[in-house]
């Protein structure tokens, strides 16, 4: 069952951030070094599927569009937490990350045909998604609501409101359905939800006047209101904290090695300065586990 609690705010994000604005919406691949400093598990790399571990690298799916967990810089290159995260899985694994770009909705489907070892890509731990895919541990998140500055928008009363949302996230899906059921449920008029494909036009139709207000994980609405200019504000606290998982195929074994390799990383210190350097640690976990959202 998912917690539901209000988690401290992510205070440091906005201190930490990178300066500066990339395009987020161009499709590319690319590689980083991000986690050359991690040492190989030999224990974690002998879980690894054959297949896998005779290729010398890790193929992660990810929809790099969602700072400050995965995103592009000037280069086009994926860079963020969760991509650091990831290449040091890679890294403990004994292999070099390979980073495939696509849409975020894309990445299950290559998971399950194959194309890709692993999803890294801010994935909420869902029922409905472990039904296709298995999820290892790596974080959690609460949502966040953010509007214009000066206004004033009640997450919990946001009937007849436009709300913004990445195209098949967790907010899209799930989150704001269920609230625009509740209104209408009360007799009051629906949430007008408005996807868009990155979390960049997200933003904007807040800034713009387009959406009165945008649901995502919590430090994505904080990094979102950070490089706003002050034209973006906190509604309300976060809540709902619920699980990220790296998605990995069932019964494949890629599962084994993933845990085995992010708990080697928090026992050694290497994930907490990853999530350290991205002011994100309050959402990190102690205690790596699979498809936390069904045993949890």
């Amino acid at each position: 069952m998912r917690a539901r609690y209000v988690i401290p705010a992510f205070a440091a994000v906005a201190a930490l951030l990178l300066t500066g604005c990339v395009d987020n919406s161009t499709p590319s691949t690319g590689s980083t070094d991000s986690g050359s400093s991690v040492t190989k598990d030999d224990a974690a790399a002998a879980l690894l599927p054959d297949a896998v571990a005779s290729s010398g690298k890790l193929i992660v799916g990810t929809d790099a569009a969602y700072p400050p967990n995965e995103f592009k810089d000037a280069e086009g290159k994926p860079i963020g937490w969760g991509i650091e995260i990831a290449s040091a899985i890679a890294a403990k694994l004994g292999l070099e990350p390979d980073y495939q770009i696509s849409k975020f909705d894309n990445i299950i489907p290559s998971i399950m045909g194959g194309k890709v070892d692993i999803g890294e890509s801010s994935f909420t731990d869902t029922i409905e998604r472990e039904k296709q895919v298995d999820f290892v541990s790596y974080y959690t998140a609460g949502i966040l609501w953010a509007s214009a500055a000066g206004t004033t928008v009640d997450p919990n009363d946001a009937c007849g409101l436009t709300v913004a949302v990445q195209a098949t996230t967790y907010q899209d899906t799930d989150e704001v359905p269920a609230k625009s059921e509740a209104c209408v449920a009360a007799g009051k008029p629906p949430i007008n939800k408005v996807p868009y494909d990155t979390q960049d036009f997200v933003a904007q139709a807040v800034i713009l006047g387009s959406a009165d207000a945008m649901s995502a994980d919590s430090p994505v609405t904080l990094y979102a209101i950070a490089q706003s200019d002050g034209k973006m504000q906190s509604a309300g606290e976060a809540f709902e904290v619920a699980p990220y998982g790296i998605a990995v195929a069932k019964d494949g074994g890629m599962g084994e090695a993933v845990q085995f390799a992010l708990q080697s990383m928090i026992d050694d210190g290497s994930y907490q300065e990853i999530l350290d350097k991205w002011g994100v640690a309050d959402g990190g976990i102690d205690t790596v586990t699979i498809n936390a959202a069904a045993n949890g």
